[in-house]
Formats: C-alpha cells, sequence, structure tokens
C-alpha cells in the first residue's frame, strides 16, 4: 500500500456489539498498529428511531475492554470531524448534488405501489428483480417541472454500462458486471441518503485506504466503487472477511454462539482471551500456537493470511481458551477480576472482600485452575458462605459419602481428632499429614475418610483440597457442619 495507512471501524448503534462485529475492529486495529497506519471509529447513527446513546456507549466502551484505542473519533476528536454520521448530512446533500449535476444520478418519481407491482411482475416472469429505469428514461425539461412542482421523488445512481472489478485481498480478483447491479436509491424521498452512499462520501472525506469489514458487505461493494469512479477518487483497498459460522457450519445463531461482546464479558470471559479467539476466527499465528499475546497478533497480522473459507465459532474451545489464560494469569489479578461477580452474586459485598482480601485471595489461589470464566466462580465458593444447616449435598457427593457403610463411625471419630488439631493450630500440610497417620490408626482406605469429608464440608464431589477447605471454613464451621454431617447421612 502506498497511500498513507488510514482504516476504519464504523458500527451502528442500533443494539450490543456482537461479538462477530469486534472482530473486523480487531483486525483493523491490528493492522493499523502494524503498519504505523491510523484507525479511527465511525459512528453510523442515521437511523434516528434505532439509534441509542446507550448502545454507542457500549461500543465505546467494549472496544476499549478489548484494548483497542482509535487515533480518531466521536470522542477524542481528530481532523476529519464530526465522527458521527447524523452529524455529516449537509455533506453527504452536497455530494448528492454534485452527482445529480454530472449527470451521475437522476430523480426517481415512481411510487411505492408501482415498484411493488414491478418487483410481482418480475418475480412472476422469473426475471432478475430490480428497477427497470424508468425515470433515467424521463428528458430533462420533463424532470426539472415536476422537481419544480414538489413531486415526491428518491435520487437514484445512474449505473453505467460495462462492468465493475476491483482487488479483494482475501478473495482475489472480484468483477461484476453492471447490468446486475439496479440503478438503487441514493436520497430517499424525505431527503436522507441511504447507507451505500454516505459511507462512500465519509471514506472518501476521511481518506480511508483499506476497507476491511465481513463478508455480508460485498454484496454493496460494486455499487460503492461505481460511486468512487463518479466522483473521479482514488479507490481504497479492499478486504472482506469470511463469515463465522457455529459449529453445525451454519451462519452463527444464538444456540451456536450469536450473543454480543457484552454478553461474554458479563459471563466473565478474559479480554485477553476474547482477542485470542477473535483472531482465530479466520486468522492464525502459525499452524500449531493457539496462545498468543496483541504484541504477537501486532508483530504478525498480514491480511494475506486471513482465510476465505468461514470461520467456524466453537464455544467450547473458547471456554477452554478462556480457562487457559486464567490459568497463566497471577493470583492477584485473576482475584481483582473475579470480585465483580462475587459481588453480583451476592457472596460478598465489596467492603467485605477489601476487609478480607488476603482470604478471599486464598479461596482464589485453589480454584484458578479449574474456573473457566471469572463469573464460574460463585458458584464454585458459594459453599463457603452458605449457612451450614442449609448446605446442599450435590448428588454425586452424598452418593460417593453414603457408599461407606462406616462412614457415620469415621466423621464422628475424625471430629473429635480435628477439634484437638485446630486447637493446637497448624496449616493445611501439618492436618495432611496428621490425617494420614489418623487413617492408618483407624485403618482407613483414603476413599472411606476423604469421600464422607468432602461431601460434608463442601457438599461438592471435587474441588480443592479438603484440608485447605477446613482452613477456609474455620473451625467452628467446619466442627458444625461434621456434626451436622452425622445427622444428614445417617
Amino acid at each position: 500500500m502506498t497511500r498513507p495507512v488510514r482504516v476504519r471501524f464504523a458500527p451502528s448503534p442500533t443494539g450490543k456489539l456482537h461479538i462477530g462485529g469486534a472482530r473486523p475492529a480487531l483486525f483493523n486495529w491490528a493492522y493499523a498498529r502494524r503498519h504505523g497506519g491510523v484507525f479511527l471509529l465511525r459512528i453510523e447513527d442515521t437511523d434516528p428511531e434505532r439509534s441509542t446513546k446507550e448502545y454507542e456507549l457500549a461500543i465505546l466502551d467494549g472496544l476499549r475492554w478489548l484494548g483497542i484505542h482509535w487515533q480518531e473519533g466521536p470522542d477524542v476528536g481528530g481532523p476529519h470531524a464530526p465522527y458521527h454520521q447524523s452529524q455529516r448530512i449537509e455533506r453527504h446533500k452536497q455530494r448528492a448534488r454534485e452527482l445529480s449535476a454530472m449527470g451521475r444520478a437522476y430523480p426517481c418519481f415512481c411510487s411505492r405501489e408501482r415498484l411493488e407491482e414491478l418487483a410481482q411482475r418480475q418475480e412472476a416472469a422469473k426475471e432478475r428483480q430490480g428497477y427497470d429505469g424508468l425515470c433515467r428514461r424521463l428528458d430533462s425539461q420533463t424532470v426539472a417541472q415536476r422537481v419544480a412542482a414538489g413531486e415526491p421523488h428518491t435520487l437514484r445512481f445512474a449505473v453505467p454500462a460495462g462492468a465493475t472489478e476491483f482487488h479483494d485481498h482475501i478473495r482475489g480478483p472480484m468483477r461484476f458486471e453492471n447490468h446486475e447491479v439496479e440503478d438503487w436509491v441514493m436520497v430517499r424521498s424525505d431527503g436522507n441518503p441511504t447507507y451505500n452512499f454516505v459511507v462512500v462520501c465519509d471514506d472518501i472525506d476521511m481518506q480511508i485506504s483499506l476497507i476491511m469489514r465481513g463478508e455480508e458487505h460485498l454484496i454493496n461493494t460494486p455499487k460503492q466503487v461505481l460511486l468512487y469512479h463518479a466522483f473521479g477518487a482514488a479507490l481504497p483497498e479492499f478486504a472482506h472477511l469470511p463469515l463465522m459460522l457455529g459449529t453445525d457450519k451454519k451462519k452463527l445463531s444464538k444456540r451456536t454462539g450469536d450473543t454480543s461482546l457484552q454478553d461474554y464479558r458479563d459471563k466473565g470471559f478474559p479480554p485477553e482471551a476474547v482477542v485470542n479467539f477473535l483472531c482465530l476466527q479466520g486468522w492464525a499465528l502459525s499452524g500449531s500456537q493457539e496462545i498468543f499475546s496483541v504484541e504477537e497478533l501486532v508483530a504478525n497480522f498480514e491480511i494475506k493470511d486471513v482465510n476465505k473459507a468461514g470461520a467456524v465459532f466453537d464455544i467450547e474451545k473458547f471456554l477452554w481458551m478462556a480457562g487457559e489464560y486464567i490459568r497463566r494469569d497471577s493470583v492477584e489479578r485473576v482475584a481483582e477480576r473475579c470480585a465483580p461477580h462475587v459481588v453480583r452474586a451476592g457472596l460478598m459485598s465489596a467492603e467485605d472482600l477489601a476487609g478480607r482480601a488476603d482470604w478471599f485471595r486464598s479461596v482464589v489461589s485453589h480454584e484458578k485452575e479449574r474456573i473457566r470464566t471469572y463469573g464460574e466462580l460463585p458458584a464454585r465458593i458459594e459453599y463457603l458462605f452458605v449457612a451450614d444447616e442449609k448446605l446442599v449435598y450435590g448428588e454425586d457427593a452424598e452418593k460417593n459419602a453414603r457408599r461407606h457403610a462406616n462412614r457415620l463411625t469415621t466423621l464422628s471419630a475424625f471430629r473429635a481428632w480435628l477439634e484437638l488439631q485446630l486447637a493446637a493450630g497448624g496449616d493445611a500440610a501439618a492436618l495432611r499429614e496428621g490425617a494420614k497417620q489418623f487413617q492408618t490408626e483407624q485403618k482407613l482406605k483414603t476413599p472411606e475418610l476423604l469421600q464422607p469429608l468432602r461431601c460434608a464440608l463442601s457438599g461438592h464431589a471435587s474441588g480443592p483440597d479438603t484440608f485447605e477447605v477446613i482452613l477456609l471454613l474455620g473451625a467452628q464451621r467446619t466442627l458444625r457442619r461434621l456434626e451436622l454431617a452425622q445427622e444428614r447421612l445417617a
């Protein structure tokens, strides 16, 4: 690319940012950083009925959460402001007038009823559906008279004869026959320009050199290329990213992962894992390395390496990757990121967490290897907060405990032994070693002791080391739960 690198992400604030919508933002940002270019953010808010400030702020917040920042945009300004499309309408209307003056656009007076009837006739005749160019054949005097009379009309782009060609960095040479492209509406009858028109106007004004976006926009590209030619503007480069597919190889749906970026944030996915996983949706660092940093992405990202085939969004792999990032992270940061989820679950308040920070970090350290998202922690540690009398025994945990006929005498004897040990103090390692001796004296196999004990203390069939759980619960609660278990497991 000989032009200065200038790329953009232009979301519409008509809903939450979709997880797949964040991918082109990430790739554009990485490309700009790789080549020392500019990444700008433009808000396409020309749908006043659906666009909201709340959605816009959520989009900006979500991108920042991923670590994506922009040099130009609605909140930071820049040399090509404004960066809200709705604030550029007068500029769009001016550009529409320029095309009309050049004879590259014309008024269309066809009513909605006529257009619907035309579509029905074409469908019945199995013809290609599209505008038939009726108003394009009107003489200039007739057009001027009808416009002067205030007759409602749209403004259509006059598609020339021939073919439209451009190069796509992912799909290679592209060619579209112009007769397959109808004279499309540039400006509606209410005076508001349409998407395909305004996006080109803004990209020209903002000197965008590369347009990297989803494959679903490929159908719009011939119309947009024709506009660049009509304006005599330099054509940007194009790259259309493959669709994100569910594990069933069909277009991503809610059943297979079609949720917003905010949903994954709320579930507690590490943002680094989200970035990493999104990168793998059509691109890879190498044939085998699946876990890599943002710095490695920026240093290695090239558009030519993006696959043409659809990328499979595998939620199980996503969860695995999230867990890998948690396991590799420090206990301190995992605890910090888990904290909001624990507060939201009502287990602890922010004040409680601040006052018991060391204890909470200890809790996290024992679960860090087992959770895949920060949001999974509350369910795993709820047993530490529930009243002793209301502890729920999991089906597997209780089944494991009840298979031992000597469970009640074992719990009773261990409780008496443990009470003395806890009174004397000591850490989990000392308790563990002492329990081995107790087990030998009582002639118990390990499951005969640990399975009833684990059920009594946490209600879980698996989890952190049992003797760590004893210290997390404290002496009073541990002894009380062992006492209750002798009744409940009778």
